[in-house]
């Protein structure tokens, strides 16, 4: 394999990674708050989606107006949602919590599959989005120089929001004792709303990118990357923002680099992923940067 070759899959492997990791932030914020694993996070992806797609073919809006519209929708959806599903089981055994997030999803998918019919779609891709760079003879698309941006940009955001502001000493507050939170006179449904919110506004961001580096749409289009966004959290140590993204990076490199050099195996690349879970889980099972803790009954 030649060097400019090795340099194109390596630069197709961090803009897949940098997708996974802006999804795998939503799961390790709200697992971080809630010890809760928010199963619909791959449809929230999916519907940033398509209500990106309908906002442009439907109200003829300009794809940056579109993707504002879109990303605020999905948060406020993740907000809804969180109304909805999980709120009112908030102090039930986590059984009940983990079977409404499975149900959520569920529906979350049939009800599109009724909404926007079981067809894919295509999408028009921007043309800022869809320019072909070619930098020492590796070519690649401007969305996926845009990816990788995005996500680091969302990281230090957030880690600024969690470390150096009252909102973030909040939910860290919470993630370490929510009754205790209470007692302090913390708002706790503001903080998990806010949570579900900032989760999901990644996700429609991940959504929509994903749509313009892979322009089709399917209802069902959320289901396999939001498993594997929820291992690469796991991966990285979930609960930690640094890790989500650091398993996201790993987990779309290790993915797209074995399969070039191996492409035989290009049939297998989904279950990569779980073998690298089970790895990783072996070694160190609080994952790549996660700490010790302990899990309350």
């Amino acid at each position: 394999m030649t060097l400019a070759l090795f340099l194109q899959h390596l630069a197709n492997a961090l803009s897949l990674g940098s997708l996974y990791a802006l999804i795998a932030i939503g799961y390790t914020m709200v697992y971080g708050i809630l010890r809760l694993i928010n199963f619909a996070h791959g449809d929230v992806f999916m519907l940033g989606a398509y209500l990106a797609f309908y906002s442009v073919a439907t109200f003829m809006l300009p794809w940056w107006g579109a993707l504002l519209l879109a990303v605020l929708l999905t948060a406020a959806f993740g907000v809804g949602l969180e109304w909805v599903a999980y709120r009112p089981l908030r102090d039930s055994p986590r059984i009940s919590v983990m079977i409404s997030a499975i149900g959520a999803s569920f529906l979350i998918e049939n009800v599109a599959i009724v909404l926007f019919g079981g067809r894919p779609k295509g999408v028009t891709v921007p043309d800022v989005m869809n320019v072909k760079l070619t930098l020492g003879g590796v070519s690649i698309m401007s969305v996926s120089l845009v990816i990788p941006i995005i996500t680091f940009v969302a990281l230090a955001v957030l880690l600024w929001v969690v470390q150096r502001t009252r909102v973030g000493m909040a939910m860290r507050a919470v993630s370490t004792d929510l009754d205790a939170a209470r007692l302090q006179a913390i708002d706790v449904n503001r903080i998990v709303s806010f949570t579900f919110g900032t989760g999901s506004l990644l996700a429609g961001v991940g959504g929509i990118m994903w749509s313009y580096k892979y322009p089709q749409l399917n209802p069902l289009m959320g289901v396999m990357p939001g498993l594997k966004c929820f291992i690469a959290a796991v991966i990285g140590g979930i609960g930690n923002i640094p890790g989500a993204v650091l398993g996201g990076f790993l987990l779309g490199g290790i993915e797209l680099l074995t399969i070039a050099f191996l492409p035989t195996l290009t049939g297998y690349r989904d279950a990569f992923a779980f073998v690298l879970l089970i790895v990783v889980l072996l070694v160190k099972p609080s994952g790549l940067l996660g700490g010790a803790a302990v899990e309350k009954v």
